[in-house]
């Protein structure tokens, strides 16, 4: 049958292709195959480069004014690592804020809850590790800033302060956010409960500072069982991002990188990539300076070791800044690129009427596995150059914010736990979504994972299987 470049895939029309073996045991001793036997070229050519930070869920809520203004202090005194912050731990700061039930609930349903590290990884994601403060403000509040609403902007120290300081007032919480955060939380606590298999090893590396706020971040991913194995890094200060919503759930996004500007390759990085099945770096590391030869070391290690390596595209803008980068990693590494319609098109250097089909084809010729979401449009997997249509789940929406992040978390559980078909891991990856999609709030809930990886497992068979659309 003969396909269009620009309509979609039907469930039967003929792609094929072989799902290599995933070892699901902790015992793997051999290293992984590539995902997919396909042909791959290089990339595309280069032409002349063109010229969703996501916040994270609350896990701690400052409600009183005095709290506010305590936090407020310690982040607006001078110096990277100073001032009161530095008389504070993470207890101390949990402590401003209510705990958070759902990651003791967690805990406690982990099947494995030895600290000791696992034969093999099954996701490292490599990204920035950032400490989310999220407030919601009107459009005057941004204007009186001179902030230009749904932008995401880098601001230094002072800044921070002053932000926080106008904040003063403010309804707004603190979490362990990030885009990759919200995938590789959601991932684990999808594959905490066994379900005839075991729970899902889930890591993440990046650069915290020797802070509060660093081990801060360490331990709410910890108690979400997702391993955050990166030492702090002595006198660095943990980088930090304001969110601010307005009332038409657009997102004005401020950071402040600190310390998780610099990624390094070192011996450690080194080990955790040689024993990991998926390794996932977060398209936000490209926009910092000096990482892209981080990326392409552990790209080539990844390789080197059998992982799959997986892309997130995450921001537009970062696209459009570091496209030779971007296509440098995509072209002959990646094995999985997520991006939403935008960065897709972008990636391409499509315009805005090209539709995201033709992007997602577009794509599917450079690399074995392109996941493309568009929203209450539904979403798309490229494979071969062929596009699969995945319908959007039914929701009634409360916060868009995230959508991507739970869904890239449905196809690597997937992918992880042998998904017997392309269409069938789209359609759970979008029902996951509608679920963040329709909650406040960016992370999975525990209890909705559960019952997600439970509705879904007549899907799931725990092993590689050869995958054929259609006959």
């Amino acid at each position: 049958m003969a396909l269009s470049l620009l309509s979609p895939v039907s469930v039967s029309a003929s792609v094929s292709f072989t799902l290599s073996t995933i070892t699901a045991s902790n015992n793997a001793s051999s290293s992984l195959s590539p995902l997919y036997s396909l042909y791959q070229p290089k990339g595309p050519s280069r032409t002349t480069t063109t010229t969703s930070f996501f916040g994270g869920s609350g896990n701690l809520r400052i409600d009183s004014m005095a709290d506010k203004r305590k936090l407020c202090l310690m982040l607006c005194t001078n110096g990277a690592a100073g001032g009161e912050l530095d008389d504070m731990d993470e207890g101390d700061i949990e402590r401003i804020g209510n705990h958070d039930e759902d990651d003791d609930e967690l805990i406690l349903g982990h099947a494995n809850g030895s600290s000791a590290s696992p034969e093999r990884w099954d996701v490292l994601g490599l990204g920035q590790a950032m400490v989310d403060f999220s407030g919601v403000v009107d459009d005057e509040f941004l204007e009186k800033l001179g902030l230009e609403k749904g932008t995401r902007k880098l601001i230094n120290h002072e800044e921070r302060g002053k932000l926080l300081q106008a904040m003063d007032g403010c309804s707004y919480k603190a979490a362990a956010g990030g885009s990759l955060s919200n995938t590789l939380v959601a991932l684990a606590r999808l594959g905490s409960q066994s379900i005839g298999d075991r729970p899902l090893n889930v890591a993440m590396a990046g650069s915290i500072g020797g802070d509060p706020l660093g081990s801060f971040y360490g331990t709410k991913l910890r108690r979400a069982n997702v391993n955050f194995l990166s030492a702090p890094i002595k006198d660095g200060t943990t980088g930090t991002v304001i969110v601010l919503t307005t009332p038409d759930a657009q997102r004005t996004m401020l950071a402040y990188q600190g310390t998780s500007s610099v990624v390094n390759y070192d011996s450690c990085l080194a080990s955790l990539i040689s024993k990991t099945n998926v390794f996932v770096v977060e398209g936000y590391l490209f926009e910092l300076p000096d990482t892209i030869r981080t990326i392409t070391k552990a790209c080539e290690e990844a390789h080197r070791n059998g992982a799959l390596v997986a892309v997130t595209a995450s921001d537009v803008s970062c696209i459009e800044r570091h496209y030779d980068d971007f296509w440098d990693i995509v072209g002959n590494y990646a094995d999985i690129v997520f991006a939403n319609s935008d960065e897709a098109r972008a990636f391409c250097h499509f315009s805005a009427e090209e539709s995201p089909i033709s992007a997602t084809r577009y794509m599917s010729h450079f690399v074995p596995f392109v996941s493309v979401t568009d929203g209450i449009n539904g979403s798309y997997i490229g494979v071969k150059g062929e596009a699969i249509y995945i319908p959007p789940s039914p929701c009634v929406p409360v916060d868009t914010c995230g959508a991507g992040d739970a869904y890239a978390s449905g196809i690597l559980y997937g992918i992880l736990r042998g998904v017997s078909d392309l269409k069938g891991m789209g359609d759970m990856a979008a029902t996951i979504a509608a679920t963040v999609v329709g909650q406040q709030g960016t992370r999975l809930r525990v209890q909705d994972a559960v019952e997600l990886a439970r509705s879904h497992a007549y899907r799931l068979n725990g092993s590689g299987v050869r995958t054929d659309i259609g006959s």
